[in-house]
């Protein structure tokens, strides 16, 4: 069933609200927005143009042709590339999209950029404020070069993300979603489920061992990527582990929200044993927010969104998530998904974005006097405050 509840708190102030703005939100070309899989960046660019055009503000989206946004969409290729079998090389593709965002720079007070690495050109080359969030890892070689003398508005979804890189004077701002059709089921299945790439960053086999450890079914719905590494890993590795598990695991293949939100509220749990540093952990929330408790590695960001004992439980390894499974069943699901509404909702996120949109626009002040030092180049390192549910307010 449908839980129809109330619209996640906002932390604006009625009283000060922030002036209409003209926004452009670019997204990657790889996946439509919103995907209708697996994809947790366009996901992210619908819900916070979606929630910034109900607060007013004029939006435009660039994406892909086929993408469904409620704003002007100015297409950057006509079909995603994913979807389309278009992966290896999508370089010249996010250099397109700089190229059609620089020849309608001007129409825009902001332009926000979720091109991952691609951003730092763009706003380095822009005559207009670029706001530029990080969806992906930057414990990666290329980062150590591109974040020197970095451009503002960098944006980092996790503290865990930022940390990687704590030269930089990053606004951290946390993933939301909104909720209002999540499911939530009192009494939910024996089985658990996993969420995510049939990857081995993410541990998808490790996910089938846990689950045949414990003695309980595993449902599987993941995306398979074009790549080679990915075909083979599905091929040589993943598939020979179905095979082993037999009846117990059964894989779906990739579904879209409303199917995934269905699987996470009729679980057990899900489970997350991947070794990686999640940037953020989309799935977690998802999770959650249908009142289903986490069993997951301590990894990235996953210990600011579950709380432990409280959320689900963290283990080291496959035989401390197993260990763990057997506690599961003292966790309060409705408390679990009344957390989460609040403090990971598109609401909160807007918010936090239209302060950093505000002070990205704001002009610049003026000089003192004849005397005084030209501002022009001068950054300052802006240190991050705490705010609750473990985001920052700049």
């Amino acid at each position: 069933m449908t839980d129809q509840t109330a619209r996640p708190r906002s932390d604006r102030s009625p009283g000060s609200p922030t002036p209409r703005l003209r926004i452009a939100q670019v997204a990657p070309p790889v996946e439509r927005v919103p995907p209708l899989g697996y994809g947790g960046t366009e996901q992210i660019v619908y819900e916070l143009t979606a929630e910034l055009v109900r607060r007013g503000h004029d939006v435009t989206v660039f994406a892909s042709g086929d993408s469904e946004v409620p704003c002007r969409l100015i297409p950057t290729v006509e079909t995603a590339l994913r979807p389309a079998g278009i992966e290896s090389d999508a370089a010249g593709w996010f250099a397109t999209t700089m190229q059609i965002v620089g020849e309608h720079a001007a129409e825009f007070d902001v332009i926000h950029s979720h091109l991952e690495r691609w951003s730092l050109p763009l706003a380095r080359t822009s005559s207009v404020p670029v706001v530029s969030t990080f969806h992906g890892r930057l414990d990666l070689p290329w980062a150590a070069q591109q974040f020197v003398d970095p451009p503002d508005g960098m944006v980092a979804i996790s503290r865990s993300q930022a940390s990687t890189h704590p030269d930089v004077p990053w606004t951290i701002i946390h993933n939301g979603l909104s909720f209002d059709r999540t499911p939530f089921v009192e009494k939910p299945g024996e089985a658990f489920c996993f969420v995510g790439r049939v990857d081995p960053e993410k541990g998808v086999v490790e996910a089938i061992e846990v689950a045949q450890r414990v003695g309980r079914n595993l449902r599987i719905a993941a995306k398979v990527g074009n790549l080679a590494r990915h075909r083979a890993y599905f091929d040589d590795v993943f598939q020979p582990a179905l095979r082993r598990a037999g009846n117990t695991v059964e894989y779906l293949g990739e579904l879209n929200r409303e199917e995934r939100d269905r699987l996470f509220a009729e679980s057990y749990a899900t489970i997350m044993p991947g070794a990686w540093p999640e940037p953020f952990g989309l799935v977690s929330i998802e999770s959650l927010a249908c009142g289903t408790p986490v069993l997951a590695r301590r990894v990235g960001a996953l210990p600011e969104i579950i709380r432990e004992g409280v959320d689900g439980f963290f283990g080291d390894d496959v035989t401390a998530l197993a260990f763990f499974a057997d506690r599961l069943p003292g966790l309060d699901r409705g408390e679990i998904r009344a957390s989460v509404l609040d403090r990971f909702s598109a609401a909160r996120m807007a918010d936090r974005y239209e302060a950093l949109y505000a002070r990205m626009t704001q002009p610049a002040p003026a000089a003192a006097g004849p005397d005084a030092a030209p501002s022009a180049g001068v950054r300052t390192l802006r240190e991050p405050v705490p705010v609750s549910g473990g985001g920052t307010r700049a």
